[in-house]
């Protein structure tokens, strides 16, 4: 996502406002935040994880995690991606004590590291059929997928983070995002083709 200058500078202005609201430990602006992120955070959870419960105790953590540690935000990231890094951490280290589905592959960035390339001209499949009325339908679709693979299609197509900032979240180099993100849409693909052929028939 390509942000004018305008744009770019109002969004400093308000993570530099959100930095000294945390260094205060301003309840009021804790309050905003949870109820500006709360939606898209849980989303994130319960893609990471596959479990509402999970998701649910993490996120209550993060946001224990955010007052807590709110003077380390500095302003200089999006709170967003400071945020969602948070959250992974707690799911990470969930993930030792329970050996949750492979998520210290997430960590180790197992994946073979050629630098695919993103084709850039033209929606992808996944950007395709979010239009349609079917949110239900492709969360379904994206669970079943490898827990590397769903993180960096959330954070890309649900989240909008570019990919810099993905590779920020998840520590891993950006030749690794682009791998996952292409493996990922290259898996989502025949399934989301068969979500359109029954969405074409029951509109028959």
């Amino acid at each position: 996502m390509v942000l004018s200058a305008a744009a770019a500078k109002q969004i400093q202005r308000e993570n530099a406002a959100i930095a000294r609201g945390l260094k205060r430990q301003d309840p009021e602006l804790l309050d905003r935040l949870i109820e500006t992120y709360q939606h898209r955070l849980m989303r994130y959870l319960m893609f990471l994880t596959g479990k509402r419960e999970v998701a649910e105790d993490l996120f209550q953590e993060t946001w224990i995690r955010v007052l807590r540690r709110g003077s380390q935000y500095n302003g200089q990231a999006r709170f967003d991606t400071w945020i969602f890094t948070i959250a992974r951490n707690l799911v990470i280290d969930l993930s030792r004590k329970r050996t949750m589905a492979s998520l210290d592959e997430m960590r180790e960035g197992g994946d073979d590291e050629r630098p695919f390339e993103i084709v850039e001209d033209g929606p992808s499949p996944l950007e395709q059929f979010q239009g349609r009325e079917n949110a239900a339908e492709v969360a379904t679709v994206i669970l079943k997928l490898e827990p590397s693979y769903r993180e960096v299609l959330t954070l890309r197509f649900h989240e909008e983070l570019s990919l810099e900032e993905i590779a920020a979240v998840t520590r891993a180099p950006l030749s690794t995002v682009k791998s996952r993100l292409y493996r990922g849409l290259a898996a989502l693909k025949p399934e989301l083709l068969a979500l359109r052929s029954r969405a074409n028939a029951e509109a028959r």
